[in-house]
């Protein structure tokens, strides 16, 4: 029997596993780099061991200090969670060779698949339906478009999509890059990148008895930047005998490998329905919890209770009703996904547990998996995710409702995150109807993020109307003058002003209360909207006949709006702008916080560069982040230091235009 559990991972999925092994009496230990010292993974944890340093590759992917800190520790198992070293075979073998448990699948089973070129060759044997590998070396133009893939990891980790063949060596470069920064192995290969696939996986349990159950489908089809984004279970609108085949090709590559413990096999369906074998994960996947809240089971338990030898019921549970999961992650999908850190001032889903596989009922549930509470700070060294949002109920329309209004419901306070995008997808027609491929992103994504786009509820002049009142009402408490009731109207007299954003508020604290002006440029009649009722957290605003609550919660500039039809996150404007130093024109700025990786080969200063160039690499978040030349011109300076971390807005370089126009002197 397993008695303490050492989590090898961080964040999500460490706070994951102690949830199971606090139901079990098992006690945890965790694992800190110095960026997570004040973590909630350790924060949860019975006891921690430090991981000296900040960088994966000096922490997490340290198999050789993980394995010291279990023996330190005194647990007597290893949990790899997902990412870092869970398909790292040389790990596994490691953790047994130190005579601990190994949760997770034979080393052997994990060599055979966690190097995708040889799990193809392998289900290439089997049987299993592949696309033909690419030589990057001789690929012509007629084999494009490519996908680039890191052979030793997935999550999107060391992808690239290459449309042109001139840009194939860049690419390689950057995947192999970014591979070794995530996994410890720069390994990439090529296959064909099919356009309007779907992305279904087959959720394996096995154990060492000879059972393996196929847990059903999963559509991970919504992605970004090959990330998977929203996935649910079971898969919408596959036929049954595809469904079958699909289980029976998952099961035939567990048996292959002689598999135990929780597994993916990952398939890309073609437009006509033929699947293509893709990889499989050896590995508890990121969306297990969908496959958890249909079957009722803990997939956690279960890995446990494999691992400890038991032997699997012969069949699984049945399914019931229908799971969506979304990612919540700190990033700004207008701002190519961009990630963002900072303070998390709040995050909190009304209505949400965190017990997996919590069946039993048909009324509407939801679960929330995170790695933060309100309070932690979000850094550059790690994934971008924060939470994972989880609706299950009895059917998929009522499970994407019970989602999006719990989204929309959600206290998000901190860095931009792409909830709205979330909100905005699960409604999308296109989704709802169950239309699904991986180039979701690629034709909606910029209707989905435009400030332009359709909202039944108020949008952002409301709610800075909302924080603005908020605001007078508690410097008018401070001063000992009560907010009252009051309308809105266009007034002839100077009123008091705030700024947030582009939305300028105007309005005056009068004996009757607040009078707020119409915006410039016209929002509204006047008379639309009136002044229900005004404190420092909450406004209520009587918005063209209908009443609407806002609550409003300031951290200094940064203010957030909670409706029930949205939030809003606004950045209050000083009144007036302070000294400040004007980035020169073709400056080079850091998009995000991160680590420089490396610059354009021989980039120096005086080379002639064109617009849209790559020059500098950013790491930050484990992915890779380009920033390129803003205009054809010559290089002036290079301040871009490999290995250098730099903050939002440091000058990387700057480049001057050709034959750049005078500037103006006014």
């Amino acid at each position: 029997m397993i008695e303490s559990v050492l989590v090898a991972n961080r964040g999500e999925i460490a706070c994951r596993v102690f949830r199971t092994c606090r139901e079990l009496g098992i006690s945890t230990v965790a694992v800190y780099a110095d960026p997570d010292a004040g973590a909630l993974h350790v924060r949860e944890a019975d006891t921690a061991v430090r991981l000296p340093g900040a960088a994966p590759a000096d922490t997490y992917l340290r198999g050789d200090l993980i394995v010291a800190a279990a023996l330190a520790a005194g647990a007597d198992a290893v949990h790899p969670g997902y990412g870092f070293l869970s398909e790292n075979a040389e790990f596994a073998r490691a953790v047994l060779g130190a005579g601990l448990v190994w949760v997770g699948p034979p080393p052997e089973a994990i060599a055979a698949m966690a190097s995708k070129t040889r799990a193809k060759k392998l289900m290439a044997a089997a049987g299993v339906p592949l696309l033909a590998p690419v030589d990057p070396a001789a690929a012509t133009g007629a084999e494009l478009p490519l996908l680039l893939k890191a052979a030793a990891g997935g999550g999107g980790r060391g992808m690239r999509v290459v449309r042109e063949l001139g840009d194939l060596d860049q690419e390689l470069t950057a995947a192999s890059a970014e591979a070794r920064a995530a996994f410890g192995d720069g390994e990439v290969f090529a296959e064909p990148y099919v356009t309007g696939a779907r992305h279904v996986e087959v959720q394996v349990l096995a154990d060492a008895h000879g059972t393996v159950w196929a847990l059903g489908t999963r559509d991970c089809s919504l992605q970004r930047r090959h990330q998977k984004v929203i996935e649910e279970c079971p898969a919408p609108g596959l036929p049954d005998a595809l469904r079958t085949e699909l289980a029976g090709a998952a099961v035939a590559a567990a048996r292959a490998v002689g598999y135990r413990g929780a597994g993916t096999v990952e398939f890309l369906i073609a437009e006509g329905g033929r699947p293509y074998f893709l990889e499989m994960n050896t590995r508890l996947q990121v969306e297990h919890p969908v496959t958890e809240e249909v079957f009722g089971l803990d997939l956690v338990a279960l890995q446990l209770s494999v691992a400890e030898g038991a032997a699997l019921p012969p069949r699984p549970p049945a399914a019931r009703g229908h799971a969506v999961e979304a990612r919540l992650c700190a990033e700004d999908p207008a701002d190519g996904w961009a990630p963002r850190t900072g303070r998390l001032h709040a995050l909190e889903v009304p209505g949400a547990g965190g017990v997996a596989g919590s069946g039993g009922t048909t009324a509407p549930r939801l679960r929330l998996d995170t790695g933060y509470t309100g309070g932690d700070t979000i850094g550059v060294h790690y994934d971008p995710l924060l939470a994972k949002v989880i609706a299950w109920a009895p059917t998929r329309e009522a499970a994407l409702r019970r989602l999006r209004d719990a989204l929309r419901r959600a206290r998000v306070h901190g860095p931009v995150t792409n909830r709205e995008l979330l909100v905005r997808s699960l409604g999308h027609p296109d989704f709802a109807a169950g239309r699904l491929d991986t180039g979701f992103y690629d034709r909606h994504l910029d209707a989905l993020t435009a400030l332009t786009a359709q909202d039944p509820g108020p949008g952002a002049w409301h709610a800075a109307v909302a924080a603005a009142l908020a605001d007078a009402a508690s410097r008018s408490l401070r001063g000992g003058v009560p907010a009252r009731l009051g309308g809105w109207r266009n007034v002839p007299s100077a009123p008091q002003s705030k700024t947030y954003g582009d939305h300028e508020v105007r309005y005056r604290a009068t004996r009757d209360g607040f009078v707020v002006e119409a915006e410039a440029g016209g929002v509204g009649d006047a008379g639309d909207v009136w002044v229900v009722a005004v404190s420092p957290s909450r406004v209520s605003l009587r918005i063209g006949g209908v009443v609407r609550h806002f609550d409003v919660t300031a951290y200094g500039d940064e203010v957030h709006v909670d409706s029930a039809t949205g939030a809003h996150r606004l950045l209050a404007r000083p009144r007036f702008a302070g000294p400040g130093r004007t980035a020169e024109a073709g400056s080079l700025l850091a998009p995000m916080p991160g680590t420089v990786v490396r610059v354009a080969d021989g980039l120096t200063e005086g080379a002639r560069v064109g617009a849209g160039q790559p020059l500098v690499w950013l790491e930050a978040m484990k992915m890779e982040h380009r920033v390129v030349a803003p205009a054809s011109g010559t290089l002036t300076a290079l301040l871009a230091v490999p290995g250098r971390q730099v903050e939002v807005g440091a000058l990387l370089a700057v480049v001057t235009a050709t034959d750049a126009p005078e500037e103006d002197p006014s």
